[in-house]
């Protein structure tokens, strides 16, 4: 019986642990999948990339002393200075995925120019003069580990790095060039063995750069005054073999409030794709917590006055006259009026294949301004407004515009007991119609910034609304700049993270 007791408690207290482990589960606001089409696309932009980078590449000098037997010369001390890298080919490259590891890259063929100056010293002679090294048989691979540090910020670290040059040939110019050229063949011994020492210490410096500007990323972004964007990794990538998986927060705060919003994410599950390079979802805790902050700051409160009523409203004299006149009809007003509207609760966000909207439950209050300056409320009545939400892409941002369904109005709150609320649910479906939602549209013209590389822009992008999430299929495409050109040890443009949040450490 003792026993039978034990396994009891045994087995509440694993499922206990069970429900705790799945009750503690973080699920992403924004899944973003890049797949093998964008590897492939990335080695030929990257080679595009670095190639640029080698040229403007500061390359240590190459310094050493060899001993030349066949010349009966004890030791000859050489410098190579000012070496620049003039063009380089690696026919044979390849990005590949390593499931639950990270990207392994590989390249072999590879032949590169390299102009150089140079100085000579022995016990017999002296001198100086140029060259060109073409160096053949060039071999590199190493795997990319990706991970996330405690702040969310995606990192990166070589491992298994091995590079080779196989072959290197020296044509130097001088005035005793037809001799230096008859013994180059030694010289390049010591060249290869060099640069053979160099080659990974180089890459494993230029991963570390890299990382160290990853982890200055923002994870944080200011939208606008009321909200920030938390963009941050929750989870390490998720490595298959045909595609990387990167789990973002993917939610929104009011400005001065960064605790999570009384919103539970759910999971979901991109389709099993290829065609794109990328894939984004972004899922309908992403929108939810968006009008939760919106709110929480007080951005859904908007007061009106005649004139900018008809500045907002569509220019059309005959709409404009024909809002005005009724409500001056309803009233008899000589003086000015305001409207002012503020929504009473969170939008309700729904997200159904095909189908997005978002419900607006809200208050209008119509209030007038006496000569004395004192306001007097007119009107006062709860309505709720249904909307269509339209979605597109320009540049890297996520662009929402809104359209009105339906207006419903609740029983009316007014000191005015002859409103006709049929009329009125006219006159006010006008102005949030013609007024209020191009006012909206226009704010939300900026649009959400969408998680992707610096310098990168989306192209042939499509989006698609499907059950409690938005899915974007998109390619890439490197926008290169002839003003700026890239730097191995800096990315320019990186908005970095204030300090302010800074200490913020994701889940």
């Amino acid at each position: 019986m003792q026993a039978k007791i034990v396994q009891v408690l045994w087995g509440c207290f694993l499922l206990w642990n069970l429900y705790r482990s799945s009750a503690q589960t973080i699920y992403p606001g924004i899944r973003a999948r890049a797949t093998q089409r964008a590897l492939d696309y990335g080695v030929q932009a990257g080679l595009e990339i670095i190639e640029q980078m080698a040229k403007e590449r500061d390359i240590p000098d190459l310094k050493g002393s060899e001993s030349l037997e066949f010349l009966k010369v004890d030791y000859v001390n050489y410098n190579f200075s000012n070496i620049k890298i003039n063009a380089f080919s690696f026919p044979n490259t390849s990005l590949a995925f390593v499931p639950g590891v990270g990207i392994k890259a590989l390249s072999n063929h590879g032949t590169t120019n390299i102009s150089t100056n140079w100085d000579v010293k022995s016990p017999l002679f002296q001198d100086t003069g140029g060259a060109d090294l073409f160096l053949s048989g060039v071999y590199f691979t190493g795997i990319l580990l990706l991970a996330r540090d405690d702040l969310g910020h995606p990192t990166l670290k070589l491992q298994d790095c091995h590079a080779q040059v196989s072959h290197a040939h020296a044509s130097f110019s001088g005035e005793l060039s037809v001799l230096y050229n008859s013994f180059a063949e030694p010289m390049e011994k010591p060249i290869l063995k060099h640069l053979n020492e160099m080659l990974c210490p180089i890459v494993r410096g230029e991963v570390a750069a890299l990382n160290t500007n990853l982890s200055a990323l923002e994870v944080l972004t200011k939208i606008d005054n009321y909200t920030l964007l938390d963009y941050s990794l929750i989870s390490s990538p998720e490595i298959t073999e045909n595609y990387v998986d990167l789990n973002l927060k993917g939610v929104f705060y009011p400005l001065d409030d960064l605790a999570d919003p009384p919103i539970s994410p759910v999971p979901f599950v991109l389709p099993e794709r290829s065609d794109s390079m990328l894939y984004v979802g972004i899922s309908e805790y992403f929108f939810k917590s968006a009008s939760f902050a919106y709110f929480t700051a007080g951005a859904f409160d908007v007061t009106l006055s005649t004139k900018e009523i008809s500045s907002h409203l569509v220019r059309n004299s005959q709409g404009v006259g024909n809002v005005l006149s009724r409500i001056a009809e309803i009233y008899i007003l000589s003086q000015p009026f305001m409207v002012r509207i503020m929504a009473t609760e969170p939008p309700v966000i729904n997200l159904l294949p095909g189908n997005f909207t978002l419900d607006i439950p809200a208050s209008i209050i119509v209030l007038t301004e006496s000569e004395n300056a004192t306001v007097e409320t007119i009107v006062s009545m709860d309505f709720v407004a249904s909307t269509s939400v339209g979605l597109v892409i320009l540049g890297q941002r996520l662009v929402c515009s809104l359209s009105l369904n339906r207006f419903r109005l609740s029983l009316p709150e007014s000191n005015r007991s002859n409103i006709e609320v049929l009329r009125f649910e006219n006159i006010l479906s006008s102005i949030l119609h013609f007024g209020i939602l191009p006012l909206a549209n226009a704010k939300l013209q900026q649009g959400f910034p969408l998680p992707n590389p610096h310098k990168v822009s989306f192209v042939n992008s499509d989006i698609e609304v499907l059950e409690h999430f938005i899915l974007i299929s998109t390619d890439l495409k490197y926008e290169t700049s002839g003003k700026q050109p890239p730097s191995f040890h800096g990315w320019e443009g990186l908005n970095l993270i204030s300090g302010r949040w800074r200490g913020k450490s994701a889940p």
